[in-house]
């Protein structure tokens, strides 16, 4: 007989069971409805969204091999405004039991705080996930979570922008993530999403030639 998951509480919130879709695997969730009861998981992580539309990177996007695959898609999304305009509205109006959790994306730490500001009032946003992964351009290219006193800063604007969760994602290449993890917490996150992918890259074909098996060249590894 088949036992259903029980619900479980995180940061303030009751998931109707601990299955979550990742950010990134399902879109904004119309990608994947007609495979997936979405309703039925514990909640949905939105793909990336950014203040303003991104291409993201050249194809091929995503490649496979055995165990797992590669992918760099460059937080693709069509930006904040078309979110509210069109996916927010769509998962509002397909799910009345699973959770949905925004991953935010930015260049500077003022992108963040723009996406999370306008999406704090939107009532099928139960929570945000910051990818601190991204490069700060201000920075000179240096991931968010790589310096404590740039991620601190970034969560304290951040939780000033909501009273909805925090949830800060930390990346594996991080040399203390422990560290990490207690500074985002002491600046207002309410939870981590340990890791995102592993940096890697296939240079090798079925065929047995080699080259880049991915537009951009190097992603992470995933799957």
């Amino acid at each position: 007989m088949a036992i259903a998951p029980s619900p479980i509480a995180a940061f303030g919130t009751t998931f109707q069971n601990p299955i979550l879709l990742a950010s990134g695997t399902a879109g904004f969730g119309r990608e994947v409805a007609g495979v997936i009861a979405l309703d039925a998981l514990g909640g949905l992580v939105t793909k990336a969204v950014s203040p303003e539309p991104r291409r993201g990177h050249p194809g091929p996007r995503v490649a496979e091999f055995d165990g797992g695959m590669l992918n760099a898609v460059g937080l693709a999304n069509p930006g904040l405004e078309a979110v509210c305009r069109t996916e927010l509205p769509w998962l509002a109006r397909h799910l009345s039991n699973a959770r949905v959790i925004v991953n935010v994306v930015g260049a500077v730490a003022e992108d963040y705080v723009t996406v999370v500001r306008g999406l704090s009032a939107v009532p099928i946003v139960t929570a945000f996930e910051l990818n601190v992964s991204c490069p700060n351009t201000a920075r000179g290219g240096e991931e968010f979570g790589a310096d404590d006193a740039v991620l601190t800063d970034l969560v304290r604007r951040c939780r000033d922008a909501t009273s909805k969760p925090l949830i800060a994602k930390l990346a594996p290449t991080l040399p203390d993530i422990a560290r990490t993890a207690w500074a985002a917490g002491q600046a207002g996150a309410d939870g981590f999403t340990v890791v995102n992918t592993i940096p890697g890259t296939l240079s090798r074909w079925a065929d047995g030639h080699r080259g880049p098996r991915l537009g951009y060249g190097q992603g992470g590894v995933s799957g």
